[in-house]
């Protein structure tokens, strides 16, 4: 066989072997490390909100969700790659992604962004040391603000960076924030403005699974309806009320 043609007839199996698995089991990719939207919990399993949300839209769209773990900066690459199906991950949709996957609707509204520091502090927001997560929209915001930004590959060692003092503060999505600085006995403390930036969450797919995309559409839609993702949300965000 020619080994251009033998090279297309490889790919074109490995679209039908991944087309064909994607009728029943659906490879969920999240990163595992940002609560209380994704953690990997004492059993070494996924855990969090989009856990419990990814399952039940799974379930609501006839699939059987298996989940896999993934580093924040190669998310993306790794989905369209076909390591997995759809991101999980705490995503906000936004234009710069939608040039490269799909997303769903939104299935956690628009969240601001908020600033933590060392308590008693009052770092310098427009010129001081922020620190954000890698390939995150609040990386993009500080880069444009006139700030020093410092970046990490995942949200826990933005945290450390400010107990280290290598960063005056971090921004990141307030939801996250919020048990990091509860959580802290008083060593963090919410400081400035909350910044709005991003849109709401939503989960990503390739560009080419257009029927995963609108079965997980329908779904979410279904439990907005019927209040079930209010409900979720709620449980996992100390009581956060939203109505869709």
């Amino acid at each position: 066989m020619n080994f251009l043609v033998k090279i297309a007839a490889i790919a074109l199996a490995a679209t039908f072997a991944v087309n064909g698995a994607s009728a029943k089991t659906l490879r969920m990719g999240t990163e595992g490390k940002y609560p209380p939207f994704n953690f990997v919990n004492d059993n070494g399993q996924v855990d969090g909100f989009e856990r419990e949300l990814g399952d039940e839209l799974c379930k609501r769209a006839g699939y059987t969700c298996t989940w896999v773990t993934n580093d924040w900066d190669s998310i993306i690459p790794n989905l369209v790659s076909g390591n997995y199906d759809t991101i999980m991950a705490g995503m906000s949709i936004t234009p710069e992604r939608q040039k490269v996957i799909d997303f769903t609707q939104e299935y956690f509204p628009p969240d601001p962004s908020s600033y933590v520091a060392l308590a008693g502090t009052k770092p310098d927001l427009k010129k001081g040391v922020i620190a954000a997560q890698t390939s995150t929209i609040q990386a993009n915001y500080v880069a444009s603000s006139g700030a020093r930004l410092v970046e990490f590959a995942s949200a826990d060692e933005t945290i450390a960076a400010v107990k280290s003092g290598e960063a005056d503060a971090v921004l990141a999505d307030t939801g996250y924030l919020n048990d990091i600085v509860k959580a802290s006995n008083g060593e963090l403390a919410f400081v400035g403005d909350k910044v709005y930036i991003g849109g709401g969450i939503g989960m990503g797919v390739r560009k080419s699974d257009s029927e995963i995309r609108d079965k997980m559409n329908a779904a979410i839609e279904s439990m907005k309806k019927d209040g079930s993702l209010s409900k979720l949300i709620a449980k996992w965000f100390n009581g956060r009320k939203v109505t869709w």
